[in-house]
């Protein structure tokens, strides 16, 4: 290996094997940098980007286990009290809610390698957080397995394929999966619409692949967030809306579907036009992953807690702090 910079003059292959063999000699047998760089008749800086490649590239992978807090109080907090296995991500108080949301979807892209697997159906709800994880993820090779989003993401503005394509491409690209597109709005105008729509078997085709999902993945819509959930401004509410959702005592959605502070979605009427899952159908995934960013959200995270639509939940510590001291 020479000091040219790796990716110049070098195959794909021979960059990833010389970043396997610099990561075994850091990770595995301790030589500093300066070492390898030795050895391997290189840079030191070239050695670096090595790494950080067989990081990003999903070549190593690194667990931090704390014997001060294993596992973390928090975590365990919440596993007795909500029946939820939590990663806490540790953010400071004083970080920015959009820093603080690029560090848990960061988080959050490195963590979820561990659920996804071949042979696979994996179901995603667009949003905010989705679109920031997205952009974070890991490879991960896999067979036979899909990705299928869980709603429609139209609206009055634009039909909403080029940003739901863009978000479900980068996890198709990571993991390798087929992408299944949901041609519909985010809301019908009217209910039978809707209905009719439920019929058609191109569309039982979509709603079949979700109700066979092993992994849903989603962030919680919000309207108390200071990062604004997506469908609560892109287009995809009127006036009208706001107000009969404030009116139902709506505290968040999951997948565009509305929940109540108990947990409740029936007697919603928007959730009559919404495409997103019934809750029944979202339960039905062994596997049901949620990221959470911020502490304006923890209304949201109750309720959907007392839907019993988690079972694994990735949140800042504030976060985290605030669900443990509310309960």
């Amino acid at each position: 290996m020479t000091e040219n910079e790796p990716g110049e003059t070098e195959t794909v292959p021979g960059k990833t094997r010389d970043a396997l063999r610099a990561a075994h000699l850091y990770y595995m047998q301790d030589l500093t940098m300066d070492a390898i760089a030795h050895e391997l008749h290189t840079s030191r800086s070239s050695i670096s980007r090595l790494l950080s490649h067989a990081r990003a590239s999903g070549l190593v992978e690194i667990s931090i286990h704390s014997p001060l807090d294993l596992p973390s109080r928090l975590e365990q907090e919440i596993l007795e009290r909500h029946e939820v296995h939590a990663h806490v991500v540790p953010v400071p108080d004083h970080a920015s809610d959009v820093d603080r949301l690029d560090r848990v979807a960061l988080s959050a892209a490195r963590i979820l390698g561990q659920y996804v697997d071949s042979n696979q159906t994996i179901g995603i709800a667009w949003g905010s957080t989705m679109t920031a994880m997205s952009r974070h993820l890991v490879p991960k090779a896999t067979h036979n397995t899909e990705i299928v989003q869980l709603n429609g993401a139209g609206n009055v503005r634009s039909t909403g394929i080029l940003y739901a394509s863009e978000l479900l491409r980068r996890f198709g690209d990571a993991f390798g999966a087929h992408v299944q597109q949901s041609p519909v709005p985010a809301f019908f105008d009217d209910p039978e619409t809707r209905r009719a729509f439920w019929r058609e078997r191109s569309t039982r085709r979509l709603l079949d692949l979700q109700s066979r999902m092993d992994v849903a993945l989603f962030g919680l819509g919000s309207p108390f967030a200071e990062v604004p959930s997506h469908v609560y401004q892109g287009g995809y509410l009127e006036r009208a809306d706001y107000e009969a959702l404030s009116r139902d005592g709506v505290v968040g959605d999951v997948a565009t579907v509305f929940y109540r502070a108990d947990g409740s979605s029936d007697g919603i009427a928007l959730n009559e036009r919404a495409t997103g899952p019934d809750f029944a159908v979202l339960r039905r995934a062994p596997r049901r992953v949620c990221v959470v960013s911020g502490r304006a959200k923890i209304p949201s995270l109750h309720g959907a807690l007392a839907a019993g639509l988690i079972t694994d939940l990735i949140v800042d510590e504030g976060a985290a702090r605030a669900l443990v001291e509310a309960a």
